[in-house]
């Protein structure tokens, strides 16, 4: 059974070695490279494989058609780069070892659930999930067992009881089980589905908004908030300026670009500038650019000025169309690029750091380390000190000179009463030394009161120095964040949950949507009461589930903070509209300056000249 990073290798390289239709690639003709793209693969009963190739010229525009063999074509890179396959086989699976698909995606593709021979022993399944056999023992094996145990038994030893193994978790959601030592679980709240769009619709609402929030300045549009774009949408009466805006600047885009959209307008012998009057004659040389019968059909209402008319799955449904084709521009692509490089810079200086920090901590422990013994060695040569000078000071208050019994002669006696006098009157005065040494040592060690103030001093500056960096080291930290996360690339979500709902957060929007795992029910969290229930619902021991909690609580304070937010502009939007319900009729305010009706006062400020 392959790891998840084997597994990924393993379909990198026959992703490198098969190649598939309209793949573009390099092939080899009359001695040279030129681009092509792959527009069959032809395979024959020996199972050697040729490819016939449409040749492109600098336009990309296919020339001429041929068969080449694999050894005349390069590939310069993986059409997925490995992180995305190890991603997508996250998602496609629901258990690893073995790796086991979802039912709908197998059905979808015609993949056969069975289980394959060399498994059968070890898996099987029940109740529609992969489960793993317990291995039963044959009769033999069972009584041979039984005569073992008797035996021990008449031994007096004692019988091998069967040890059931710890689960090693986080394991798949869907096999954990309730155990007695779980934590008390919190009852996770039902999502608000109060949606003005279909329910089918709110998934491409939130990729339309997130896309032209993200690439305003790429596109010359001022942020509007998602409310104002679902009324909007909804909104019938007339051609709101914060659709025919949004409508414009993905329009400006795709001209800009200088590719097939370009080459259809210029064959309409269009000016290229999109004003408040021509906009709806630009959005229907898109749609029969496109060719999409479903969109073409509302060409004819467009062209009459009813646009507003259309229902919300129309409007989106072209929106759609527009981001999608907005991607695949250069002016894009080279943002995202130019934003790629940026984020690896900004990644590899904030490791530069992370390992500068490290060198210097190891440096200060090294130093503090070295002081330390070399204290030591101090207060060992200080107390070696103190107790010699006391045995000198003993021994020469006990000397008492003798030469083998001779008697000394009355001068020696008399000197050696002197010296003896003199040692006696000099002992106290050597041992008040002594004592004025030894009441030294401790303060020249440390433990005196000034030294002891001088060092309490010292440990509050560290203190404080300590304090400053970690603040100083934060702030750095929440700096790289932000810088990271202006390079916008794309939107994930946060995680799934035990059933595989997906969970997304915006951040210019303070609500978690929850999504289905069809992708057919949508709803939301708008409260922090209901933040903190979904998140003391999530049981850790699931890899789902712990993940999405890890990734929740690294967000919750921003979270939040977008909450708070958006219910003061909820707060404020109320207490407005009451104020307009208790005017009197006659200084009554305008219907456009209710707050619910923000949508159409919407202007781009960043609209090009």
């Amino acid at each position: 059974m392959l790891s998840l990073k084997d597994l990924s290798d393993m379909v990198a390289e026959k992703l490198q070695e098969r190649l598939y239709v309209g793949a573009e690639i390099y092939g080899r003709k009359d001695d040279d490279m030129y681009p092509c793209i792959v527009s069959k693969i032809i395979e024959d009963d020996v199972g050697k494989i040729e490819y016939e190739v449409a040749w492109l010229d600098k336009n990309k525009e296919v020339i001429e058609t041929s068969v080449i063999n694999r050894e005349d074509v390069i590939q310069k890179k993986l059409p997925f780069s490995r992180k995305f396959l190890k991603s997508f086989i996250r998602e496609s699976t629901y258990r690893s070892a073995p790796w086991v698909l979802h039912d709908k995606l197998a059905q979808s593709y015609g993949i056969s659930k069975n289980v394959p021979e060399n498994l059968r022993s070890k898996v099987s399944f029940k109740d529609g999930l992969l489960v793993c056999n317990k291995r039963r023992k044959n009769g033999e094996e069972a009584k041979h067992d039984l005569e073992n145990f008797k035996r021990k038994k008449v031994d007096g030893s004692e019988g091998d009881e069967p040890v059931e193994e710890p689960i090693k978790y986080p394991i798949d959601d869907l096999l954990v089980q309730p155990d007695a030592d779980d934590p008390v679980f919190t009852d996770r709240p039902s999502p608000s589905r109060d949606f003005n769009v279909p329910m089918e619709c709110v998934g491409d609402l939130l990729m339309v908004w997130d896309f032209c929030s993200s690439f305003g300045r790429l596109l010359h549009l001022w942020p509007f908030s998602l409310e104002d774009f679902e009324n909007a949408i909804c909104h019938k009466k007339g051609n709101l300026v914060l659709l025919v805006e949004t409508h414009s600047a993905l329009l400006r885009l795709l001209i800009k670009d200088n590719g097939e959209y370009f080459s259809a307008v210029r064959e309409r012998n269009r000016k290229l500038k999109i004003t408040l009057i021509t906009w709806t004659e630009f959005l229907c040389d898109f749609l029969e650019m496109i060719n999409i019968p479903e969109l073409c059909a509302y060409v004819a209402t467009i062209k009459r000025g009813h646009y507003g008319l259309l229902d919300a799955h129309a409007k989106l449904g072209i929106f759609q169309e527009l981001v999608n084709h907005a991607l695949e521009t250069n002016i894009v692509r080279e943002k995202l690029d130019k934003f790629v490089e940026q984020r690896q810079a900004l990644g590899a200086t904030r490791r530069e750091e992370a390992l500068e920090e490290a060198r210097k901590k190891r440096k200060e422990k090294e130093r503090l380390r070295a002081e330390s013994d070399v204290d030591q060695v101090m207060d060992l040569e200080s107390k070696g000190s103190a107790s010699e000078n006391g045995n000198h000071i003993r021994q020469n208050g006990d000397i008492v000179k003798k030469r083998n019994g001779e008697i000394r002669s009355s001068r020696q006696d008399s000197a050696s009463e002197k010296s003896g006098s003199k040692q006696v009157d000099a002992a106290p005065k050597k041992m008040a030394r002594k004592q004025k040494v030894e009441v030294k040592v401790p303060t020249a060690n440390g433990n005196g009161k000034d030294l002891s103030e001088k060092e309490a001093l010292e440990r509050s500056r560290d203190d404080r120095k300590e304090v400053v960096g970690q603040s100083s080291k934060e702030r750095r930290r929440e700096y790289y964040e932000r810088e990271i996360e202006k390079r916008f690339i794309r939107t994930n979500s946060l995680g799934k949950d035990r059933n595989h709902n997906r969970y997304w957060w915006f951040q210019r929007d303070g609500r978690i949507f929850v999504e289905s795992s069809d992708s057919k029910q949508w709803g939301y969290y708008s409260s922090k009461e209901e933040l903190y229930l979904l998140t003391g619902s999530l049981n850790c021991k699931g890899e789902r589930e712990r993940a999405l909690k890890k990734q929740l609580e690294k967000f919750i304070s921003r979270i939040c903070l977008e909450i708070e937010k958006r219910s003061k502009d909820l707060a404020q939007r109320v207490a407005l509209e009451e104020a307009v319900l208790r005017r009197s009729s006659r200084v009554r305010a305008p219907p456009r300056k209710n707050p619910a009706n923000a949508f159409l006062e919407y202007v781009n400020k960043w609209k090009e000249d």
